[in-house]
């Protein structure tokens, strides 16, 4: 083992269900099956990874229950992001149950997905939030660019609870659409309580003719607005066979980050993900 560890903070596992699965469509077949720690734990020696975050794929409790389960199994998999309906009268008490496992580590919700683009800032909501602190969780923001107001916005309101956006806010990137995504990644990174994930960058890109150079504006801009402390690797598996495989994503940010110190490289690679998720 060596003595700085690689985290994979951004990956999912599924056993398929085509009703629950809906999201994936007959464009995306290649994710139309299952894909469990085996297949991965074959991966991560290749690339040097020694373990994971596993974050949840479906909105219900069962799922938490579902990777909690391979996490117990597989030691590799060092921590879990569940849901819990943050707008439900108890959720203290399921955030006090879920505070007893230890490789439950924070929650999401699919804002991206959400009729009410500011759903994160109505009342319900932030009392869902505002209890997260208390009991030591995490929380991913999943949003789209049209969201990244609202999420500075949630930010500043609780500055002490730990928040990391999932995949630079997926912008525009086949469509080099960088600006008004650049100034608000910037305004959100002003709150030093966010880090960010460079995470999901091949599937926002033309699936089919995306090259390296394609993430390198849209790198730029996170590395400097969120800095080495803030930043963390994930990536997306399965999601990114969409556009590629896992290779091709590491292969990206390797590339990318030649520039930057062994010192730095850890913080990116691990140190921050361990850091963040209190792994």
């Amino acid at each position: 083992m060596r003595a700085v560890l690689k985290i994979d903070a951004h990956q999912h596992f599924w056993q398929f269900d085509p009703q629950r699965d809906s999201w994936i469509t007959d464009e995306m077949s290649i994710l139309q099956r299952d894909y469990l720690p085996a297949e991965l734990g074959e991966i991560y020696p290749e690339h040097a990874i020694d373990g994971c975050v596993a974050i949840q794929a479906s909105q219900s409790l069962a799922e938490n229950d579902f990777l909690l389960d391979l996490a117990g199994k597989n030691d590799f998999i060092k921590g879990v992001v569940g849901w819990v309906d943050l707008q439900h009268e108890r959720v203290e008490d399921q955030l006090a149950q879920y505070a007893e496992s230890k490789k439950m580590k924070g929650f999401r919700h699919v804002l991206q997905g959400e009729p009410n683009r500011a759903l994160m800032l109505e009342p319900a909501f932030m009392r869902g939030i505002s209890y997260l602190e208390k009991y030591g969780f995490s929380y991913d923001i999943l949003i789209f660019p049209d969201q990244l107001s609202f999420a500075s916005e949630l930010a500043a309101a609780f500055p002490k609870q730990r928040f990391v956006l999932d995949h630079i806010a997926k912008p525009d990137i086949k469509g080099k659409s960088v600006e008004g995504w650049k100034n608000d990644i910037k305004l959100l990174a002003e709150n030093d309580n966010v880090y960010c994930k460079v995470s999901g960058l091949v599937t926002e890109a033309d699936w089919k003719t995306w090259h390296r150079d394609d993430f390198v504006p849209y790198l730029d801009v996170v590395f400097e607005a969120f800095g080495i402390d803030r930043l963390m690797y994930g990536s997306d598996w399965p999601v990114c066979n969409l556009a590629g495989d896992y290779k091709g994503v590491v292969n990206i940010v390797e590339n990318y980050l030649d520039k930057l110190s062994e010192n730095e490289k850890a913080l990116f690679w691990g140190q921050n993900a361990i850091k963040f998720y209190q792994l």
